[in-house]
């Protein structure tokens, strides 16, 4: 079974993409410490100024699970919640390719 993949479109308030980019960036460097997150990326489009885009690689679905049970994560969630209008994600069996 391959690795576990999701990838998050957060839609924020107007105006408001900056401020969770900087609470995500603080998710992507707490992620560095967790042995069983392979790619944590925050991700910007100019064509929608109001969307922040998440790209997450776990060794599984139960490590990407326990994760959300984490105090760190917990907290950066609670601070996110503020700025997301709406939050749509897909959840992937992630196969193979360079640096996977």
């Amino acid at each position: 079974m391959g690795k576990f993949g999701y990838f998050g479109k957060l839609v924020v308030n107007e105006g408001q993409r900056d401020a969770l980019v900087q609470i995500l960036i603080e998710a992507a460097e707490f992620a560095q410490s967790v042995e069983d997150c392979e790619l944590y990326a925050v991700n910007i489009s100019e064509s929608e100024p109001d969307c922040v885009w998440v790209t997450e690689i776990w060794k599984n679905e139960e490590a990407h699970a326990a994760s959300l049970g984490l105090e760190w994560t917990k907290l950066l969630i609670e601070r996110a919640k503020p700025f997301i209008r709406k939050m749509d994600g897909i959840r992937m069996q992630v196969l193979g390719g360079k640096g996977v």
